[in-house]
């Protein structure tokens, strides 16, 4: 296929019968799913699942992260053309990808999303798909990890962040963006001891045994130090990525719930996602675009670039 097929074809996310290949439809039109994946519901033969978690109950300053999963699927209509950059595999020709949707619940039962969420993706581990998840607050890995954990035992968690979202919490059925972490790690779901948290720069006094590589590390030993000292940390263990997109400094993504300075630059953010290739990724998720502070659309392409490099992380080995 060329640029050239844009001429007939249109609305890719309904019309196009093989879930591998890339799409040539224009960028300004058709219907968007993520990177012009089919929009399905049948998992049968699929390797990864995209699906949306629109839900921002819980957020320290600014709402809107429910409206991140829809922008992050408009940004990513500009990327469909080519395989990923800098990658020597293509998911998207060699992998079966699919965009699942979004997550369907009540917003005015909150206490019964973490469950159903949980269900959710249970759902896709199931079928023997990777899910990667596009939020919504970042209290969407708890009940997420709940799910990998039933399946893998305890992960490791790869977090990108400007905080740790470990502050003490011990009532299990809040629903908070900030203490998730600290839940799954007293809940067994994450292995604090071959976890990694980067790029933060609040404080919190107890980090419960995560190793951290905060933003200042990271701009003075430079991406490819960090991303070996990543590796190292992991080894081979099942792991969860979760990049929280105030992971970036709000020059590079200034439409998030909680803007921190000092961040890393996209560039460095790619760099270190292209290095740890190898790790054992088992799946992922991209939180907090909130897209009503970011007339720009800067926030929801970062986001979008950053689901595109954890499809590679999981292709990775699959291809390679």
């Amino acid at each position: 296929m060329a640029l050239e097929d844009a001429k007939t074809q249109v609305d890719q996310a309904f019309t196009r019968e093989d879930l591998r290949g890339l799409s040539f439809e224009n960028a300004f039109g058709g219907a968007t799913s993520f990177l012009r994946r089919r929009y399905t519901k049948d998992l049968t033969g699929v390797d990864i699942a995209v699906t949306g978690i629109p839900f921002d109950q819980a957020v320290t300053n600014r709402p809107g992260t429910r409206l991140g999963p829809r922008a992050i699927r408009e940004a990513s209509a500009l990327q469909a053309f080519d395989p990923p950059y800098g990658w020597p595999i293509d998911v998207l020709s060699d992998l079966s990808i699919v965009d699942y949707g979004d997550m369907a619940f009540d917003y005015a039962d909150v206490p019964a999303f973490p469950d159903r969420l949980t269900a959710h993706i249970r759902g896709i581990l199931e079928a023997g798909a990777a899910s990667v998840t596009l939020g919504g607050d970042h209290y969407i890995s708890f009940p997420i990890l709940k799910a990998y954990a039933e399946k893998y035992g305890p992960m490791s968690l790869l977090q990108f962040d400007a905080h740790t979202d470990t502050w003490p919490d011990d009532d299990m059925s809040r629903v908070d963006h900030g203490t998730m972490f600290y839940k799954a790690v007293k809940s067994g779901l994450v292995d604090p001891a071959r976890s990694v948290q980067v790029g933060i720069r609040t404080v919190n006094e107890d980090t419960l045994g995560v190793n951290i590589i905060d933003a200042r590390e990271v701009h003075e030993i430079g991406p490819k130090a960090v991303a070996a000292k990543i590796k190292s940390i992991l080894g081979d263990h099942p792991t969860y990525l979760s990049f929280d997109i105030d992971g970036l400094d709000p020059a590079f993504a200034p439409g998030t719930g909680t803007p921190v300075w000092g961040g890393l630059s996209s560039a460095q953010a790619a760099v270190i996602l292209r290095d740890i290739a190898g790790i054992n990724i088992r799946g992922g998720d991209v939180v907090e675009v909130s897209p009503p502070f970011d007339t720009t659309g800067a926030t929801a392409i970062a986001g979008a670039h950053v689901v595109s490099e954890i499809l590679c992380l999981l292709g990775w080995g699959k291809l390679a």
